[in-house]
């Protein structure tokens, strides 16, 4: 068995490739019923961790924190090797996450309607598409370490991608072969076009907010609530009310109460919810300009099919609403919006489906070097956003100075000289000695010179695997010493 696994935000979904179908596999609560998701939770007291349905057992005990939507974290720079503080417990982002897909893998066994899924021989799994490399890597080695041996990462609406051509594939034609992905998570928004030729997927371009998704909507409405109850600060448990009461607003809903901490319940009109949280939903659709404009300005290119609107968080009546004022009848949303990336998956691992993607990086990579003889430091861009995974590429140059210093970064876009701007993220950095006495010395204090004569010939490569994930390797072609790099390993 072949599975597609989405770790969200507050939920993860896990589905099934079977003969050509893909269900949702559902987990027993602890209250005995059957549910879509295992809860993206965890919690801790005195160094003990648990994950999932087990956390929320715990929650409400003596010592016990509760952690929601700790995926979030995993996009700031530097995660991949911080400490997570968990009440009076603190744990490696990655030892976290690989420990919550361990107990995933036992729930699997123990209370889904689909226990073979344990033993899949084989996964797919995403990241959001803005996700640094060290957000993919981390991703992948908890995987991995939780026992899943993972077949594909894809971008999370390149999997939905997938899930939309199973669905609706007599929308495209030869003159309409592009749709736009609208994923709008529990904890991020991507957007994407992808070009669908058969079963092939080409990404052409994505766009997204690394800090925007259903939480920020539960957010809004507990400030509503508190602003009418005499204020105050949102508790996790007023947030968890307030998501409750959120999933529960249909198209025809006119009123939403919550219950507060003390008790007494607001009760205020959606509208003015739903007008509150309009801010928010137009920053999406101000991120998702750049996919549309490349996809036809006003979405009206004859390419396009159709914007495809996926995420738990797109099921609030005013996301549709919104994009359907602005796109008109191009407009398709997801049967099942919180399953859809899981599906997706399963589509992308069922090698049967014989479907291919051609998936692109969505940010810029590059490597700060000293340069005149360490008196200042550049900027070498070295792949663009959009380089397709695969990308590979080779310098060849004669080094000038005793020790090289490489501090690479990622960056959401680049100035008018080429340097990175926007948001940054760090991925590691190499200290290579061109000098060979230097090597297999201490080199953090060794000041950067410019070598008396001519150094050896050194070749940088660097490649973009399948995952999205960055590998350099520096080479002294001389004496064949070498150093490799996965940027974003901690």
């Amino acid at each position: 068995m072949r599975l597609g696994i989405d770790l969200g935000t507050t939920h993860t979904i896990v589905a099934c490739a079977d003969r050509g179908n893909y269900p949702v596999v559902g987990f027993v609560d602890d209250d005995g019923a059957s549910v879509d998701w295992f809860p993206s939770v965890v919690a801790a007291r005195a160094g003990e961790l648990r994950h999932g349905f087990d956390a929320l057992a715990v929650a409400g005990e003596p010592g016990w924190t509760l952690r929601r939507s700790f995926k979030r974290l995993l996009g700031t720079p530097g995660a991949h090797e911080a400490e997570i503080e968990i009440g009076d417990t603190r744990v490696r982002a990655g030892d976290l996450v690989a420990g919550f897909l361990a107990a995933l893998r036992r729930a699997l066994a123990e209370r889904s309607n689909a226990p073979e899924a344990a033993e899949a021989s084989e996964a797919a799994v995403a990241v959001p598409a803005n996700a640094h490399g060290g957000q993919r890597f981390l991703t992948l080695d908890a995987f991995r370490r939780a026992g899943f041996d993972v077949a594909a990462l894809l971008n999370e609406p390149s999997a939905a991608g997938f899930e939309y051509t199973h669905r609706y594939r007599e929308t495209l034609s030869t003159r309409r072969d592009h749709i736009v992905v609208y994923d709008l998570g529990g904890g991020t928004f991507d957007a994407s076009l992808v070009r669908m030729v058969g079963r092939h997927h080409e990404v052409v371009t994505t766009a997204g907010l690394a800090r925007l998704g259903g939480d920020d909507f539960d957010e809004v409405l507990a400030e509503l609530v508190l602003a009418r109850g005499g204020g105050g600060v949102a508790s996790a448990r007023l947030l968890d009310r307030c998501r409750d009461a959120k999933e529960r607003l249909g198209p025809n809903s006119r009123k939403i109460a919550v219950d507060t901490d003390d008790g007494s319940t607001v009760t205020l009109p959606v509208a003015d919810y739903y007008a509150a949280c309009q801010p928010l939903i137009d920053r999406t659709l101000a991120a998702m300009a750049p996919v549309v404009e490349r996809g036809g300005e006003g979405m009206v290119g004859e390419d396009v099919a159709g914007i495809y609107v996926v995420g738990g968080a797109s099921s609030l009546p005013p996301v549709g609403r919104a994009l359907r004022d602005r796109f008109g009848r191009r407009v398709h949303r997801s049967p099942y919006p919180f399953g859809a990336v899981a599906i997706g998956l399963a589509i992308c691992a069922d090698e049967g489906a014989g479907f291919v993607v051609e998936d692109r990086l969505s940010r810029h990579m590059g490597v700060f070097r000293e340069e005149d003889a360490g008196r200042r430091v550049g900027f070498d861009a070295i792949f663009s956003a959009e380089a397709a995974h695969g990308a590979e590429l080779r310098r060849v140059y004669r080094a000038a100075h005793n020790l090289g210093h490489y501090r690479f970064v990622e960056c959401s876009a680049l100035d008018g000289d080429g340097g990175p701007s926007g948001d940054i993220t760090p991925l590691g950095d190499v200290r290579f000695p061109f000098d060979p006495g230097l090597r297999g010395a201490p080199l953090d204090a060794v000041p950067v010179r410019r070598l008396p004569s001519a150094g050896p010939m050194v070749e940088e490569r660097w490649a973009v695997d399948a995952h999205g994930i960055v590998q350099v390797t520096i080479t002294d072609l001389d004496s064949g010493y070498r150093v490799e790099q996965r940027l974003g390993a901690a």
